[in-house]
Formats: C-alpha cells, sequence, structure tokens
C-alpha cells in the first residue's frame, strides 16, 4: 500500500471571537497518500481553502493535527514549518501570486534561490520546470505578457522547481474557460503525480472531475464523504 503522505485529524480553525466568531473547519480528519490526486469540492465557502491552507503549513488550525510524511507540522517552531513550506509542500494560488517584474523563468526561480542555490543554477533548473510545463519559449517574458493558462502553467512550474512531496492546486482553473483547464489538470496528472507524489486539488469545477484518484465533499465546515473519483476506476 502507498504511504501516507498527508493525514490531519480533528482539524478546526475559527475566525473572530465571542459572537462574531465564525468556524470555517469542524474537526476534520482525512488522509492522502502518495500517488494519489485527491480533490477537495464544495461550495464557496465551504472551508475548502482554508482546509488546505492547515494541511499546507500556512494557516495555523485552532484545534487538531497535520502529519506531512510522518512529520507533524503545527508542533515545530515557526522557521522549521517555513523550512517544510519551502522543502516539501508545492502551493499553486488561485489567483497565481506571479512577481510582475520578474520573467517567468525569474519567477520560478525563486524558491531555489531561497533554498540557497545558486543563481545561474536555479535559473536553469526553471528553464527546465518551464520547458516541462511547455513554456521553454516564454522564459524571458513577464507575467502580463502571457495568457491565463501560460500564468497557470508558470505557477505550477514554481510549486515542482524544488521537487515537492506533495502538491496542492487552490481553484487551479477558476480563471480559465473549459478547455485549458482540463488541459492544465490532464497535464498534471500525467506528467507531475508519481508514485511519490502526492496532489491536492480544491476546486468545484466537476468539468475535471474524471482526473480525481478520490473526491472528498466538503459543506459548513465539514468533510461530508469521500468517494472514489473516475480516475481510480
Amino acid at each position: 500500500m502507498p504511504d501516507v503522505a498527508i493525514q490531519a485529524e480533528g482539524l478546526t480553525k475559527w475566525f473572530g471571537v465571542g459572537e462574531a466568531r465564525t468556524v470555517a473547519v469542524r474537526g476534520v480528519t482525512f488522509e492522502a497518500r502518495c500517488g494519489e490526486m485527491v480533490y477537495v469540492v464544495g461550495p464557496s465557502g465551504s472551508g475548502k481553502t482554508t482546509l488546505l491552507s492547515m494541511i499546507s503549513g500556512i494557516l495555523r488550525p485552532n484545534e487538531g493535527t497535520v502529519r506531512l510524511q510522518g512529520i507533524d507540522v503545527w508542533s515545530l517552531p515557526e522557521n522549521r514549518i517555513a523550512d517544510l513550506r519551502l522543502n516539501t509542500v508545492g502551493f499553486v494560488f488561485q489567483d497565481y501570486h506571479l512577481f510582475p517584474r520578474l520573467t517567468t523563468a525569474e519567477n520560478v526561480a525563486v524558491p531555489l534561490v531561497l533554498q540557497r542555490h545558486a543563481w545561474n543554477a536555479a535559473l536553469a533548473e526553471a528553464k527546465r520546470c518551464l520547458a516541462l510545463v511547455g513554456l521553454g519559449n516564454r522564459v524571458d517574458l513577464r507575467p502580463n505578457k502571457l495568457s491565463g493558462g501560460e500564468q497557470q502553467r508558470v505557477a505550477i512550474a514554481r510549486a515542482i522547481v524544488s521537487k515537492p512531496d506533495i502538491l496542492v492546486l487552490d481553484e487551479p482553473t477558476a480563471s480559465l474557460d473549459g478547455d485549458t483547464g482540463r488541459k492544465i489538470i490532464e497535464f498534471v496528472r500525467k506528467d507531475i503525480l508519481n508514485d511519490k507524489r502526492c496532489i491536492l486539488v480544491v476546486t468545484h469545477d466537476e468539468r475535471i472531475f474524471e482526473c480525481a484518484d478520490r473526491i472528498a465533499r466538503m459543506e459548513d465546515g465539514c468533510i461530508t464523504g469521500i468517494a472514489a473519483g473516475e480516475a481510480h476506476a
């Protein structure tokens, strides 16, 4: 059986205090294994992004635990959590979060620079990853010269350049037309997923459900069910 990549137990997150307190995630227990592409789906405001932000080491839960590759994330000091995010988790944000003044290659090289790789080596690896996502001819362009689908691919290249074990995509098709969105997800499944990597996808886009191994449904901060996806068949 494949190794457990992610194990979350009793995750709870609220915002505000007193009568203004809003519970975004309620006692969620969840796991995902290496070699899987797992979707977390549900209506807007159901807690999907909050859940994955806690799993990814971005947002600290009020209650519960997260283990990534067996490491208890939220028991670590802040500097170790930052190292874990940098080295273990690749996060692709819904709005890409590319640096507008950097070229595509420079954007992708940023995680390697943070890992203290030499600049020339980081840039060379960034260009290799851009070629992998089909943007080998776009390495010197800035984000405003790219289409939405191309910017999404740059964000994916940046997330995988440091070879993370866990890749998280937050609404990866939200800003894309249906055909481009499907191509992006099919590419991630075919060329990025492997037996040592786990991919989590937050989405409400039913057009890409066919690429999921499992689908976890959320509503009102709770996971209401987990079913096998079409790719599992």
